[in-house]
């Protein structure tokens, strides 16, 4: 609301304004200037990412009472100055925002610079106004080839909005992403939060409709031969070959995108790699594509034995520490390649495997829950999504090879499997379907998820788990979807997305990827008629 209000702001909309500001009061309790600023300080957190952005807008738009640069000091400073560094000690600085926000460091850490820069005799500010022309040569050097960063339309907005109002209308950035932000304009005058996730639905697409290469998946007869080899074809062609400029990240990993401002990350390459395995054509190129994205995890892997998104060592945020979600995909694609790679590479996949794991023990709740990173929902205690993050780590211990066959610990992980799915098992709503947590409005999305992860579990027949009770609620979820979809006719969307940063969004091919999956694997298990 506070950029929307800063956007219509001196625009002549005033009923719009007036409007927006008794919403934020009733909100906030008051429009003070400096009790705005920390409001929005608070929702964040130490992450910087956004708050700082939505600050900057506010001084931009006119909304803070105080002018020029007094509007400014309410803005946090970024210490753009630290991107001047060695890439390699990025982690060891600390910086306030995520790994993948160092343009909005650079941009709008100059742009407060400028417009409220600190007192003249602060040691910090001649080591800035040193650092101004590399850190924004540095700038130019992050901007892909479509003109926006990330391919995302809020980070672009930001950069271009500060470079403006830090004195620098003419850098080489500026015209490059304003093209990109009249380019990605919706016939309806809106803007996507990303540009698209072509990479990352292909891969879901590609798992639901064939299958992650595990015997007898269930899969769909009517992916063609000459489909799977275009698939495979596009797919080979995004994977990552040399050094990423942005992250730094080595090659052998997947973006959730082919457009050219990706960047490769801990779920889209697992994804990537199942997705390879399932369209496998047998070739050498398939094999060392795996072998470069499996070692690319690997060598991604913290020191906790979690996976994090795009960079090993950034555990300081939300954003970059490990998650059990990605560790849950990890795992699953490393088993499935493990027996196909050489042996050094699969003695490394064996020993990282053995780490995450451990790191999924420690991170189970007591409820039996894993908490994901990636994927929240509104309604639930905290924004959290404990069905979706349960809903992967069970899918990925359910895959073949992934758990250990015997002994001690085999049993230890049959326990934490059963709490799992009875933790799935009391989500799970009257009417047959499940929403983000206990009590929480049921969707297609959540629906989906949670039968495909029961169904694993019911196919793998693991100790501690009630079967009878698990083709109950897989009956019901599948009778649930069949309701909510009109037997296949129509996939409602929910919003779900980044819920450690607040921002939310919907993606239309998630209940419809989902749903399919989903049934394929009931009916694996007997539970779904082919007709249904």
């Amino acid at each position: 609301t506070l950029l929307a209000w800063s956007a219509f702001a001196g625009r002549g909309d005033e009923s719009t304004v007036v409007r927006a500001r008794e919403w934020v009061k009733r909100e906030v309790g008051t429009l003070e200037t400096g009790r705005l600023a920390e409001a929005v300080a608070a929702r964040y957190g130490r992450d910087r990412t956004f708050s700082v952005p939505i600050l900057m807008a506010c001084a931009i738009g006119g909304v803070f009472d105080e002018e020029g640069a007094e509007s400014w000091r309410l803005v946090l400073p970024l210490p753009f100055e630290l991107a001047a560094l060695p890439r390699s000690w990025f982690a060891a600085a600390r910086l306030p925002v995520v790994s993948y926000a160092l343009p909005a460091l650079i941009a709008i850490g100059q742009a407060r610079f400028r417009q409220a820069p600190p007192s003249r005799l602060a040691p910090w500010r001649w080591w800035r106004q040193l650092t101004r022309g590399r850190t924004r040569r540095l700038l130019a050097g992050l901007q892909p080839s479509s003109g926006g960063f990330l391919e995302a339309t809020p980070l672009t907005s930001f950069v271009t909005m500060a470079l403006v109002h830090a004195g620098d209308r003419d850098h080489p950035v500026v015209p490059g992403a304003v093209e990109f932000l009249r380019r990605s304009q919706r016939g309806d005058g809106s803007w996507p939060i990303d540009t698209d996730l072509a990479t990352w639905g292909s891969t879901l697409a590609v798992k639901a409709l064939v299958g992650d290469g595990e015997k007898d998946d269930g899969g769909c007869p009517e992916l063609s031969g000459q489909q799977r080899q275009v698939l495979l074809e596009w797919l080979l062609g995004q994977q990552y070959r040399e050094v990423h400029p942005f992250t730094d990240a080595a090659p052998g990993g997947w973006a959730w995108t082919d457009l050219p401002g990706g960047v490769p990350d801990a779920d889209d390459t697992p994804g990537a790699l199942l997705a390879l395995l399932a369209l496998d054509d047998g070739s050498e190129r398939v094999r060392e594509a795996a072998a470069a994205g499996c070692r690319w995890l690997v060598d991604l892997q913290n020191r906790d034995g979690g996976i994090p998104t795009f960079c090993r060592g950034w555990g300081t945020l939300p954003f970059d520490r490990s998650s059990a979600d990605l560790t849950a995909h990890t795992l699953r694609a490393w088993a499935a390649w493990k027996s196909r790679v050489t042996g050094h590479l699969a003695r490394k996949i064996e020993r990282a495997s053995s780490l995450a794991l451990r790191f999924l023990a420690r991170r189970q709740r007591p409820d039996g829950s894993w908490h994901p990173l990636w994927f929240g929902n509104q309604h639930a205690p905290g924004e959290a999504n404990p069905v979706y993050g349960t809903a992967m780590v069970v899918t990925g211990l359910t895959s073949a090879g992934v758990m250990p066959g015997t002994g001690r610990e085999a049993q230890e992980w049959r326990e934490r499997l059963g709490r799992a799915t009875g933790f799935l098992l009391a989500c799970q709503d009257q009417g047959g379907g499940w929403g983000g947590d206990k009590g929480v409005p049921a969707s297609v999305e959540e629906t989906a998820l949670a039968v495909a992860a029961l169904s694993r579990a019911l196919l793998g027949g693991e100790a501690g788990i009630d079967a009878g009770k698990l083709r109950r609620a897989v009956e019901n979820g599948v009778g649930w979807l069949g309701q909510a979809t009109e037997r296949g006719r129509r996939f409602p969307v929910a919003p779900v997305g980044f819920y450690f940063a607040r921002l939310w969004y919907y993606e239309q091919l998630y209940p419809l990827v989902w749903t399919v999956d989903a049934l394929a694997l009931a009916r694996r298990a007997g539970l779904a008629r082919s007709d249904g």
